[in-house]
């Protein structure tokens, strides 16, 4: 059961409602085309045969026998994809390394975890694909492999890469190592900071990956023409960015391949990047077919992007009076077989809702025989904020204040430093806490076993580049496209706001999103970007299309264009007794279109900046059965800052599905190895995700602290959401059972030893 609460609503025509989405029915009535749904004529299909060993040195690969098989087109391994030169790209905190790219798509030297590609077959069926697979022969020499960060930074751990040694150290170590990176933030002076401090606390936490948990598994269809021309379909969360990376991985220049979006069944992050769609491309290639491949859901569990595990140890100073002083932290992320961690994210949100004047954070990047981590809701900030809200609950136990005071007397503000440098330019953080502190279930009494627990995130949220174009047909409907991957609703934001600027209803806009060859450049789907950026771009098109109107009705009139103003969805004459003519609306001056200047189109791309970072605080209730260790989420208020809501209801939905996902972190989902470095839970009846009966009331509050920098005042609303519930469980957990859990999954079996382990020190 669903309940919602307002709070600082704001009065709109448009914005801030709920319209019907558009692709609601398609969805409903099972129209809309998935990434499985599509097919060619004379269409292939591709099977992928994966490592059953974690580390492995690939000693031979003989596909003869597979080749020979009647029905089989094309066999490929890692070596008939084109070389790729070692290189990071792009900012620090999400780097990208084509040569680690390539490998991850299909294994050359090693195979580095279980479920790595090593080889994939096309043939006229999935049976005789499978069969194929069967019959291909890989020589392996096994090697010990390592899963647990910990271990894997030992010096006597087994080595991922020969020549893999660390960045971020001075002078660079000689010898190799399963750390890939070592990075550092720091301010003030914390040895001075500490001795301030009245009350210190030091804990240590790790964290299990968890997978992003999509419904639509992985699936590309590829077509690879006589002309060199290619065609792509797939399920993303950014047709550009698989244009980008299929394109490089396969040898072609990005203009020879276009990119067809398809519908996405969730992605959370997981879908930003490529698995299948250079494989079915090259398949194609060498086929002269278009080639399918879908993953199965143990595929998508045991060789796509889980988030990071982590070990983490946090030391926090604090005055009597509730002031914290000073900070350290140390934050171990696995990277998976390949470095890219969300490490530095993490070490930069782990204290940005808090004025820390003396902090120093270190981070590692940590390869081991496991999926290569990627994104997930927020990346790297859930994981830290565990251990961070953890260590602040209990000094507000520890010096019995309220965590919400404790909080408040703490909380960042616009002015407020960052460890990473900039001061924080925008409110909303209070908001939050405030919103929680009125709340009359915040001070409602608990009954036996039962404890209360709060905690608060902080997400970036992004802008950059987006493009939009808008169509006004004849009879005055818009066409409206653009680019961005619709993953939480963004077409039906779109086109809110563009009838809301050009003053036209809703029900005349239609928003759809383009191949690549169709629309300007949009990168990726994530960082809670869309709404901000790609809406920026939709506003100044549609600011574009009314200077057009302005002008055409000025022609109509045969009046400067000056003496025209748009009013309401129609062109007005802005001195009403400078003469008797009616108003002309949108659909009026579209008609005449081929006498004013022809088609009324607009195309607008942006590279946004100005974006405001995502705050949230949280509070849930839980109950925690002494006998067995299981816990009960009574009822669960997040309140979040959204800038302004475009479509309530959107954004009410985000708010749960991210409390959802972490619930479901905080108690049920790990990875379970064997000893060989297997994935043995590789399916949703093991792999245990949240279903409704878990969950409880879940209240989301709509802070509306709206962004300057966007005409609607907007901020990114998709992931913060996720980031303080592990640890505002956590912190219930210990107002109920009296034991402080550092360890994620907080499963029964866990929550129980620590109560028998309390039990037994009593």
């Amino acid at each position: 059961m669903l309940k919602k609460t307002e709070i600082a609503s704001m009065p709109s025509d448009l914005i801030g409602s709920s319209p019907v989405r558009p692709d609601g029915v398609p969805k409903v009535t099972g129209m809309a085309q998935y990434g499985a749904d599509y097919s060619l004529p004379g269409m292939l299909w591709a099977k992928i045969l994966r490592s059953p060993h974690a580390h492995a040195r690939i000693k031979s690969i003989d596909t003869s026998r597979a080749r020979a098989l009647k029905g089989v087109k094309a066999v490929m391994t890692g070596h008939d994809l084109p070389e790729q030169p070692f290189a990071y790209h792009g900012p620090e905190r999400v780097q990208i390394n084509f040569w680690h790219m390539t490998r991850n798509v299909m294994a050359r030297e090693k195979a580095l975890f279980a479920g790595h590609p090593v080889a994939a077959v096309a043939a006229t069926t999935q049976a005789i694909a499978q069969e194929a697979l069967e019959l291909i022969d890989v020589q392996y020499e096994v090697l010990p492999h390592v899963i647990d960060v910990d271990e894997a930074m030992r010096d006597d751990a087994p080595v991922l890469f020969d020549d893999l040694f660390t960045r971020g150290i001075e002078p660079a170590p000689s010898k190799a190592s399963n750390i890939a990176r070592r990075s550092e933030l720091a301010v003030g002076d914390i040895a001075a900071g500490f001795e301030q401090a009245d009350e210190i606390v030091e804990m240590s936490f790790k964290t299990a990956p968890v997978h992003q948990g999509y419904i639509e598994p992985h699936a590309a269809l590829a077509r690879y023409g006589s002309d060199g021309q290619c065609e792509v379909w797939s399920s993303s969360q950014g047709h550009f960015f698989v244009r980008a990376y299929t394109a490089a991985l396969v040898g072609l220049k990005q203009n020879d391949v276009v990119v067809h979006p398809a519908e996405i069944g969730g992605g959370f992050g997981g879908k930003t990047v490529v698995y299948l769609e250079p494989v079915a491309l090259m398949l194609s290639r060498m086929s002269g077919y278009p080639v399918k491949v879908v993953m199965t859901r143990e595929e998508v569990l045991i060789a796509t992007g889980p988030t990071s595990g982590s070990s983490m140890r946090v030391k926090l100073g604090v005055t009597r009076e509730g002031k914290i002083v000073a900070a350290e932290g140390e934050f171990k992320f696995q990277a998976g077989a390949f470095p890219g961690s969300p490490m530095l994210n993490g070490m930069m949100c782990a204290l940005s809702v808090y004025e820390v004047p003396n902090a120093r954070l270190v981070g590692y990047d940590v390869v081991s025989n496991r999926p290569k981590a990627v994104a997930y809701r927020a990346p790297g900030s859930p994981i830290a904020a565990f251990a961070v809200e953890s260590v602040v609950d209990e000094l507000a136990r520890r010096l019995q204040i309220d965590p919400i005071e404790l909080r408040l007397k703490n909380a960042v503000q616009a002015g407020s430093p960052t460890i990473w440098g900039p001061k924080h330019a925008h409110d909303g953080f209070r908001e939050t806490l405030l919103a929680l502190q009125q709340h009359p279930d915040y001070h409602k009494p608990l009954g036996p076993n039962q404890g209360r627990g709060l905690a608060s995130g902080f997400w970036f949220n992004g802008g950059g580049e987006s493009s939009a174009t808008i169509h006004v047909s004849e009879d005055g409907s818009i066409a409206l496209a653009t680019g961005s991957m619709d993953v939480g609703g963004s077409r039906a934001s779109m086109a809110m706001m563009a009838a809301e600027t050009l003053g036209v209803p809703y029900e005349s806009v239609r928003s759809t999103v383009a191949d690549t060859a169709s629309i300007g450049y949009n990168h990726v789907t994530g960082g809670s970007r869309v709404t901000y950026a790609t809406g920026m771009a939709v506003i100044q098109a549609c600011e574009k299309i009314i200077e057009d109107m302005r002008a055409r009705a000025a022609m109509i009139w045969d009046v400067d264009p000056e003496a025209v103003v748009w009013e309401q969805g129609a062109a007005r004459l802005a001195d009403a007794s400078a003469g008797a003519q009616e108003p002309l609306s949108l659909k009026d001056i579209a008609a005449k279109r081929a006498v004013t200047g022809g088609p009324i189109v607009a195309e607008i791309a942006v590279n946004a900046g100005g974006q405001a970072p995502g705050f949230t605080s949280q509070f849930c209730d839980v109950e925690v059965d002494p006998e067995t260790g299981a816990v009960k989420i009574l009822r669960f208020v997040a309140a979040q800052d959204v800038g302004r809501a475009i479509h309530r209801r959107y954004v009410e939905g985000q708010i749960e599905g991210g409390v959802v996902q972490g619930i479901g972190w905080a108690l049920n989902e790990t990875y379970v190895y064997n000893d060989r470095g297997q994935l043995e839970n590789a399916g949703f009846l093991d792999y245990r995700v949240p279903v409704a009966s878990d969950l409880p009331m879940i209240e989301a509050l709509i802070v509306e602290v709206p962004n300057p920098n966007h005409p609607f005042g907007v901020k990114g609303a998709g992931e913060v959401n996720i980031v303080p519930v592990m640890a505002a469980v956590g912190n219930a957990i210990r107002g109920a059972a009296g034991v402080r859990m550092t360890e994620l999954p907080m499963s029964p079996p866990a929550v129980l030893a620590a109560l028998d382990e309390q039990a037994v020190h009593a």
